[in-house]
Formats: structure tokens, sequence, C-alpha cells
């Protein structure tokens, strides 16, 4: 008796972790968004701006990127979760496929820090899983190890989007990538070019501010750099998104931890 009470309080404990799992994979939003910020790890002006891209972006090209963050993956591999999230929300256009979902779960919450790319079967040639690899690797791990996520999904966005219209292909973006260093008198050519472009300011803002020119030159450089980064030939977006239309994937894109 005592041992088929015992099964039974298993099996239900199955199916409760089952329930939950499916709850925590979150049913399709009342209100759908491409900007998703569960985690509220986007700055207010970086998603306003971001949101807008993406419904100009999906406007102009048909193509759906959801950017989502979370807490936890409810218990599933990154690549399952993001996978089962593009197609159970259905982000992209039904019988194109064209959605991606770019997944970024934070370390600060259980140590761990996991971002994804999801691919729909429809842009899998366009946008191949070296190439999402690559972006994620190079694009926005690097600001993710310092808490830019902000920036990190920014540079994402930026770089899926300009790949997927078409601005280069994945092959320009791999031999670009690849490429590893730069010649160093180009390095130094470019930074006098850059010295001597900002000297004449740099000095005035040095003599009223009471700091030195390079110290100046340096607060100059970073207070033009915009905190959410920028967004490509799409910054200017407006409107309403009008809903995800069906898409699905097939397995495609890539993902990385940190």
């Amino acid at each position: 008796m005592k041992k088929l009470l015992y099964i039974f309080l298993l099996l239900f404990s199955f199916t409760s972790l089952s329930a939950q799992e499916d709850k925590c994979l979150l049913d399709q939003p009342a209100k759908q968004d491409l900007v998703q910020d569960y985690a509220d790890i986007i700055d207010a002006e970086s998603e306003a701006h971001l949101r807008k891209t993406l419904i100009a972006f999906n406007d102009t090209t048909s193509t759906q990127i959801l950017v989502i963050t979370l807490t936890n993956l409810c218990n599933k591999d990154k690549v399952v979760f993001s996978h089962e999230l593009l197609h159970k929300w259905g982000i992209g256009q039904d019988g194109k496929n064209n959605g991606i979902v770019i997944m970024v779960k934070p370390k600060e919450f259980d140590g761990k820090g996991e971002t994804y790319i999801a691919v729909g079967y429809g842009l899998e040639g366009v946008l191949p899983d070296a190439i999402a690899k690559r972006i994620v690797e190079n694009e926005m791990i690097p600001y993710f190890k310092e808490k830019k996520y902000s920036w990190g999904i920014i540079a994402g966005v930026n770089t899926v989007m300009s790949i997927t219209s078409g601005e280069f292909s994945a092959d320009e973006y791999a031999k670009k990538n690849s490429a590893g260093w730069i010649p160093f008198v180009f390095v130094l050519l470019f930074i006098v070019f850059f010295v001597l472009l900002k000297s004449k300011g740099a000095s005035k803002y040095a003599s009223s501010n009471n700091l030195g020119f390079w110290a100046a030159l340096m607060l100059m450089n970073a207070s033009n750099r915009s905190h959410g980064g920028s967004f490509g030939n799409f910054g200017s977006g407006g409107g309403s998104f009008g809903g995800f239309g069906g898409g699905s994937s097939g397995g495609g894109g890539a993902g990385g931890s940190w």
C-alpha cells in the first residue's frame, strides 16, 4: 500500500512539474510585442528604441525578431527553450517561417548567463548556425560579461538585421570577423586622424573645464557614445506591432554562456 502511494505521489509530482514548466515557458502573451524584458535588464531608452526598430524592420522586411530576457529557462536547455518559444508564440510569418528569437538569461539570477539565437526555418540559409554562433560570441557576450546587457542585445540585433536584410551577407560577415587583426600602421593612422579631428574641440573643452588635453579628449568621446547604441538603418521606426504571424523553426541557430 505504501509502495503504491509512493508511486502515485511520484507521478503526481512529475505531472505538477510538467505543468509548471509549460506555464513557465510562457503562453503567447495577450499583448504581443517584439521586446519582452522579463528580466528587466534593458534600460528604458534602449527598450523604446529597440521596439520601434524591430517594428520598422518587421514592416519593411516581414522578418520578425523577438528579443526576450528571462530570469530562468524552466529547467530546460537554452536550445530547447528558445525553439519551443519560437514555435509556441509563432514568431515569423505563416508559410515563410522567417522569425528569430534572441533570448538572454542574465548571469545575476543563478550564476550562469545564457543566450541563444533561434532561427526560423525560412532564414536558416541566410543566417547559418556558424554565423549565429559568431554573433553571440563576438557581438553579444563581451558586453554581457561587463553587464552591459542593452549594448550587447543591440549589437546582436543590429548584426542579425544587417545580414537578414541583405545589407551584407553571412559570408561577408564571416570574412570581416575572421580577419582577427588590423596592421598596426592603419591603427596608428586612424588614431592620429581621430586626434587631429577632435584636437580643436578638446583643447577648448580642456581649458574651460580645467582638464588636461587627453583627459578632455576621452571625456568628449565617452559623452558622444550613446548608452543604448545605434540601430543602423532602422532607427527611425514607429507605429504599432500587428502581432505574430505563426512561424516555426527547424532547429537552426546557436548560443553561448558566460
